[in-house]
């Protein structure tokens, strides 16, 4: 047995231990991801071992599904979302602790708290390879000058302590280098999956969900998943909502997801009188998002920032035409004129084209779809990128093989 028994199996019966970290667990793609490659290196025979700060917000919580993954899930009061020094101080002291107890071959963090208190007490703690995974930058464009200097100034320290960076999409590659932030040989493209199944499937039929949600069935339905906060891009939508609905009567929003502007956006629904065009389903669980794409036509992701929004391969996995800004990853999923229409980041009538366009398409829609499905149906299934993940980790502790 090693060093903290009470954490770990027999050597002879694992590959690898592994240490994951990541600030907290809301209902988020960062999450997502986190807990697949948890359960995927965990049904390889790796020991897995999570670590999470407190599971706080209306997003809702990915802990009920961490605690039955097979895997050892451990929590610590002290690693918060927001900066705290004391309750950082006392993180770094406890991952350092503890990665002198269990000793793993790989400390992978996840999110920016974690991945800069994660990555710089595993290093002091003499782990053989730290690796941590962007899946979204901290700095960036539509936030105050001081903290993006002050966020990479600590992603490049963070850095230097990492044997490599894992990129959910080409973009933050780019984005990062761009920065300062690390060497081009530390990182590395690995796709944020998900168990594509459930988006492939035929049943329910688009119709019985339509009917489930009310919508009527003649609509062109525009669906969006996102939470309604700031820089997803839904006062965009709102904007050109007149124009689209002038031009083609029959079409309909569907909104998934919850937020801070519910509100608000209901009041400005009732009174423009379009409520009866719009659908917002609130909070749901991620079981529940296969189902309710069904009743979508085409996705339209308006965000101003985002890693890879996995609203972008969920939807084209359903067969679904794509309509995005061209943030961030946006563009390796969303091909232009192949698998949707991208539009300039903040610009809505570029993006209201985008969506007349398609809406008077059907033909259009269905062969994007078909070429998204094709293209999200090799790049990102679960077992893809737990084999990526397992193949870098190998390479960084060869012995471990």
């Amino acid at each position: 047995m090693r060093a903290g028994a009470g954490l770990v199996l027999a050597v002879d019966k694992i590959l690898m231990t592994i240490l994951h970290i990541i600030t907290r667990l809301i209902v988020g793609g960062a999450q997502e991801n986190t807990l697949l490659t948890c359960e995927g290196l965990h049904a390889r025979g790796h020991q897995v071992v999570l670590l999470t700060g407190p599971t706080y917000g209306p997003e809702g919580s990915l802990v009920p599904r961490a605690q039955t993954g097979g895997y050892k899930l451990l929590t610590t009061p002290h690693l918060l979302r927001s900066p705290h020094p004391w309750h950082d101080a006392r993180a770094y002291g406890y991952i350092k602790a503890l990665c002198r107890q269990l000793q793993p071959d790989i400390v992978h963090t996840h999110s920016s708290k974690a991945g800069i208190i994660g990555r710089v007490a595993a290093a002091a703690a003499g782990c053989p390879a730290v690796v941590h995974t962007i899946h979204g930058l901290p700095f960036h464009p539509y936030q105050p000058q001081l903290i993006n200097k002050t966020w990479i100034a600590l992603e490049r320290w963070a850095a230097r302590k990492s044997q490599a960076i894992i990129c959910v999409a080409d973009a933050m590659t780019h984005q990062a280098l761009a920065a300062g932030v690390g060497r081009p040989d530390q990182f590395r493209t690995i796709y944020s999956a998900m168990d594509v199944a459930p988006f492939v499937q035929p049943d329910p039929a688009p119709a019985t969900v339509r009917a489930q949600l009310g919508i009527p069935p003649d609509r062109v339905v525009f669906g969006t998943i996102a939470r309604l906060q700031p820089l997803k891009g839904h006062d965009d939508l709102l904007a050109v909502a007149g124009d689209i609905l002038n031009r083609v009567p029959q079409a309909h929003f569907l909104w998934v997801g919850d937020g801070v502007f519910r509100a608000r956006f209901e009041a400005a629904l009732q009174a423009k009188g379009w409520a009866g065009h719009f659908t917002m389903t609130g909070l749901v669980p991620p079981a529940e998002i296969p189902r309710l794409i069904r009743a979508m036509d085409i996705l339209v992701h308006p965000s101003y920032r985002e890693g890879l929004a996995r609203a972008l391969p969920q939807a084209a996995l359903s067969g679904l035409p794509l309509i995005s800004y061209d943030c961030d990853g946006a563009g390796e999923v969303c091909l232009p004129g192949h698998t949707g229409l991208l539009a300039l980041t903040g610009n809505a009538p570029a993006l209201r084209d985008a969506m007349l366009e398609l809406a008077t398409s059907p033909e259009r829609r269905r062969s994007m779809g078909q070429a998204g499905r094709d293209l999200c149906l090799e790049r990102f299934p679960a077992a893809v990128m737990v084999a990526k993940i397992e193949a870098l980790y190998k390479e960084l502790v060869p012995t471990r093989k």
